[in-house]
């Protein structure tokens, strides 16, 4: 089993300064083709730094604009 490795940038320093993310639904489509044990890793600086993801992560905003 292999691992997905979600290459990302730190491309601002608040959501709204963010100009293009993808959508839940394109997410789900993107990785609905992986076995559902898949590890999934974010990899920052081209590599040299990588984190992970779990639910205590993920958080709900209201309005992109409030920051």
């Amino acid at each position: 089993m292999g691992a997905i490795i979600i290459e990302t940038s730190r491309d601002g320093y608040a959501p709204n300064q963010i100009h293009r993310t993808m959508t839940v639904g394109e997410l789900v489509e993107l990785l609905q083709d992986y076995e559902e044990d898949t590890k999934i890793y974010l990899s920052f600086d081209r590599g040299y730094t990588y984190g992970g993801i779990s639910a205590d992560c993920i958080r709900e905003q209201e309005d992109e604009d409030d920051e």
